[in-house]
């Protein structure tokens, strides 16, 4: 008999992705080739139709995922949450019959052969918590085996085996570097760990966290890394078109420019970034691909000033350019083709879980500037050039010497891949299927 896992829908929402939405879709799309029968189950905003045809429509809208389209819905979802479900929620199957053309929208559903949606699915889950201290009891017709939530997430299906995600634990260690409600974040992780069959994460230094941190038994916390995998198509387009596409679009040479993507907040240390690269004086470019979030004003009103742009000259003419350059988000096509053309992709955070920047941008031979802090030199190895992301100095020097050596960004540029070979596609499915393997027998 064929096993169903279901997982959360919160972060394959997203439409301009996360570490922890590429997490989801490589877990989902790994456990639907080891040959488990896949779900993702959805909150959206309103009632749930009992159309069939409309409650497809209704998934896939923008306005319905982000509560746009309920003029009572403040009132009514406020009334709700305080009473939250004591009973549990049952979410109602979303058949795909057809009508939404998901050409588009592969990603957000990725692998899935089920589909389910209840209302204020995750925003109800964290209030019933807070009421009753216990995670949301989710009833479904037909009864899933396992529900992986890909992320915390006080959520339980009873009579299943429930597994839970807990990629780093940087609000309790760095509490200063986000906004979570600690006091709820922390209660929350605890009461997971304390009822869940089992814990997974994505290194042996969150591994390690959670088991000092939340008191967990080592036996009862499995790490299963992450993995990348750049489409062919993507890591075989020739450098000259890559080039092309550089200068066309974004006016950038060929291994000409510094590189830093991921999300913009406190913990990636973008404003120490910036003070190293102005004081190393390089002539290349930085290019920072990432949406401002938590207190990120403050350093985009930085990268703004006036005073930060150089002037090139072009067939006679002078030419003011950015010295440092900002895209909200590119297409993941072009980002791999701005990570394949950089110079250096720098990602100086002060802590990660695991760092898939890092990863990508070694795996496609870009030479890698990182942290000594967190996961990252586990994640890196022998592969990147690290630095201690809180001496400014330091984080100067190397981008100055990958700047003006050649030699330097040669060798990382072949040891980058072979690092990143420890962490392929295959070695990947096979940690995962031996987690569910060990869940369904009862190893664990």
């Amino acid at each position: 008999m064929t096993r169903t896992i279901l997982y959360d829908g919160l972060n394959l929402s997203l439409k301009k992705g996360t570490g922890v939405a590429t997490y989801a879709r490589s877990l989902l799309s790994t456990a639907r080739s080891l040959g488990y029968r896949t779900g993702v189950v959805y909150g959206i905003q309103g009632n749930i139709p009992r159309d069939p045809m409309l409650r497809e429509v209704i998934l896939f809208d923008d306005s319905a995922q982000q509560g746009r389209n309920e003029a009572f819905s403040s009132t009514r979802r406020w009334l709700r949450r305080r009473v939250a479900a004591p009973f549990g929620v049952k979410p109602v199957p979303i058949p795909l019959n057809g009508t939404v053309i998901l050409k588009s929208l592969q990603a957000q559903i990725g692998d899935a052969e089920l589909l389910y949606a209840a209302n204020d699915l995750f925003g109800l889950a964290r209030h019933h918590f807070k009421r009753y201290g216990s995670s949301l009891a989710l009833n479904f017709e037909a009864q899933p085996d396992l529900l992986h939530c890909t992320y915390p997430l006080p959520l339980t299906v009873r009579k299943a085996v429930n597994v839970y995600t807990i990629h780093d634990l940087v609000p309790l260690r760095l509490p200063y570097l986000t906004e979570d409600d600690k006091r709820y974040h922390y209660k929350m992780l605890r009461s997971l760990v304390r009822k869940a069959d089992h814990i997974v994460t994505v290194s042996e230094t969150s591994r390690a966290d959670i088991v000092k941190v939340l008191g967990v038994d080592e036996k009862r916390v499995s790490n299963i890394y992450q993995a990348v995998h750049v489409p062919d198509k993507l890591r075989e387009k020739p450098d000259d078109v890559i080039a092309d596409e550089l200068a066309g679009i974004f006016r950038l040479d060929w291994k000409k420019y510094f590189l830093f993507f991921g999300a913009f907040e406190p913990k990636k240390n973008i404003s120490r970034l910036i003070d190293a690269y102005l004081s190393a004086k390089v002539d290349l470019p930085l290019i920072i691909v990432g949406a401002p979030g938590w207190k990120g004003a403050e350093t985009q009103q930085l990268i703004e000033e006036e005073r930060f742009r150089f002037y090139l000259r072009e067939k006679d003419k002078i030419i003011p350019q950015r010295q440092i350059q900002r895209f909200d988000f590119v297409s993941y096509p072009l980002l791999v083709s701005l990570i394949r053309g950089a110079r250096a992709v720098v990602f100086p955070s002060l802590y990660e879980g695991f760092g898939l920047p890092v990863l990508e941008s070694m795996q496609l031979g870009t030479p890698v500037l990182s942290s000594t802090e967190g996961s990252i030199p586990e994640i890196a190895g022998d592969g990147a050039l690290l630095v201690d992301p809180y001496s400014t100095d330091e984080m100067r020097k190397a981008l100055y010497s990958l700047a003006h050596d050649g030699d330097l960004c040669a060798g990382l540029s072949e040891a980058g891949p072979r690092q990143a070979a420890r962490f392929s596609a295959e070695q990947y499915h096979r940690r995962v299927g031996a987690l569910y393997d060990s869940l369904f027998s009862g190893s664990l």
